[in-house]
């Protein structure tokens, strides 16, 4: 298992796509760090790059590799090692590989140019949401045989988190306006873990202060030490059941 892990590390990491996602990444945080003073205004800026770029590239990347991959994988099913070993160690070498990715483009620069705190949790965001993106991705592969329908259901799920999830919550604020539904809205928007790495992040910076009520609640929710654990539990979740449901369709699977 170690050395299909190793194996998938390292022909990932030599990727030219997967290395010009380091270098592209590398150059838009030192950009924006260096050049902003205020480092509030710059960890906000860099949080909507990697809340856009980080999941679209994990998403994409990692349903393409696995549909290429299929050679490879009926190579090991032909080997005496279990289904689940196979499909843990993609999963784990395309989840370390996009996060060491991450850590190097994005995570140096944010660890030299702001606060530790501040930037830890960014990087923990977005080494989260690599994780979270390939085992979406990875579900979506193993749901469709035909590679055009599986890209197209990893894209479908970025979008419904990034855009249209948000759009679905401002649609049914604005619907119950009248309605004290402020801490029912934290709630939805923590079961989405892009929401949720903004909400963590931004608690971090002390700016909910200026959202008022709904920061408040965003506060007293995600910003005690019992808010950081919920968040983690959260995002495991994401990590997990997405991942354990593409295992068992892998198992059942007729390659």
């Amino acid at each position: 298992m170690n050395r299909i892990i190793r194996f998938i590390v390292f022909d990932i990491i030599k990727n030219k796509i997967v290395l010009f996602y380091t270098i592209l990444l590398f150059i838009i945080s030192w950009s924006v760090l260096g050049i902003e003073t205020n480092y509030t205004k710059s960890i906000l800026s860099l949080l909507n790059v990697v809340l856009l770029v980080v999941p679209l590239v994990s998403v994409v990347f990692s349903t393409i590799y696995v549909y290429n991959s299929n050679q490879f994988i009926e190579l090991l099913l032909s080997q005496p090692v279990p289904r689940s070993k196979i499909w843990l160690s993609m999963f784990l070498g395309l989840s370390s590989a996009l996060s060491f990715a991450f850590i190097i483009g994005c995570g140096l620069p944010i660890l030299i140019y702001s606060s530790i705190e501040i930037g830890f949790s960014l990087v923990i965001s977005g080494v989260f949401l690599s994780i979270i993106f390939t085992a979406i991705a990875m579900l979506a592969a193993i749901l469709s045989k035909d590679k055009a329908k599986g890209i197209g259901l990893a894209i479908f799920c970025w979008l419904f988190f990034t855009i249209i999830y948000d759009g679905i919550m401002l649609l049914a604020i604005f619907q119950f306006s009248d309605y004290p539904i402020e801490k029912l809205v934290a709630i939805v928007a923590a079961l989405n873990p892009i929401d949720l790495s903004r909400i963590f992040v931004l608690l971090q910076l002390d700016v909910s202060a200026m959202l008022g009520y709904t920061g408040a609640i965003f506060t007293s929710l995600f910003g005690s030490t019992k808010g950081i654990v919920l968040s983690f539990v959260v995002l495991l979740f994401w990590v997990i059941v997405p991942f354990v449901y593409s295992l068992v369709k892998f198992k059942r699977k007729d390659l």
